[in-house]
């Protein structure tokens, strides 16, 4: 049995580059510390499941994230102004996303695990809910020596946890979803699209949950994700 490996890439491969994001908004007039930007990261993010939960996607689900983000890091106005700014910097992250990409600092370790499953010959993709440039990003960010197959949901037009992205990348990557390993952070879009399709789902998470069902592992680090991976015998 041949077992194919996929990551999810925002907050798995690469997370959200908060100094860059500051930087962005200030191009707006528009002061938010970086600090306060990853302090609100992990309340953003439960937004965000909790929006996919609820059904949305694209730019809802993004909107609902990137704007508890904004609001709960204090983003206000440069100049003194109590103009509530985040709605409209809200929709100029998002009509940037496709050229300029926040999400673009590697996790760490990611990228000697996936060179390593490349070279042992693991057939590799992402899977991942993005804006339609994602296989731009990737090559860009160096990750696209590794990924042949790319689900990039804005190209796709459906999106996780909907089964046919992984059904999408199954085809390509020669194997059955069943025989698919999914590796990303988001509870509600990777591991429940992932058991969805019958497929291994590794949560990429620090957070502890008991009672997960047998198919889904949790891993914090790439070390622990590799660890993961040479337990379903995948790596050696």
């Amino acid at each position: 049995m041949t077992l194919a490996v996929t990551f999810d890439y925002g907050q798995t491969l690469a997370e959200l580059d908060t100094r860059y994001l500051a930087k962005r908004a200030l191009e707006r007039d528009v002061l938010v510390e970086v600090g306060a930007l990853d302090a609100a990261g992990p309340k953003a993010w439960g937004e965000y499941n909790a929006a996919k939960v609820r059904g949305e996607s694209a730019f809802d689900a993004w909107s609902s994230f990137m704007t508890t983000l904004l609001r709960g890091a204090g983003a206000r106005k440069k100049s003194a102004s109590a103009e509530d700014v985040v709605p409209a910097l809200v929709d100029f992250l998002w009509s940037e996303q496709p050229k300029k990409n926040l999400w673009r600092r590697p996790i760490e370790g990611m990228d000697g695990l996936v060179r390593e499953l490349s070279e042992a010959g693991v057939p590799l993709g992402i899977v991942s809910n993005s804006e339609g440039k994602l296989r731009e990003l990737v090559d860009e960010m160096g990750f696209g020596r590794y990924f042949p197959v790319v689900a990039d949901s804005g190209v796709l037009g459906f999106e996780k946890p909907d089964r046919r992205i992984f059904d999408w990348t199954a085809e390509r990557l020669g194997v059955g979803t069943t025989d698919l390993v999914h590796v990303g952070d988001a509870f509600a879009a990777d591991v429940e699209g992932a058991l969805g399709v019958g497929a291994v789902a590794i949560w990429f998470t620090a957070e502890k949950r008991k009672g997960l069902p047998s198919r889904v592992l949790t891993c914090s680090t790439a070390g622990a994700v590799r660890t993961a991976l040479t337990g379903l015998g995948i790596l050696q």
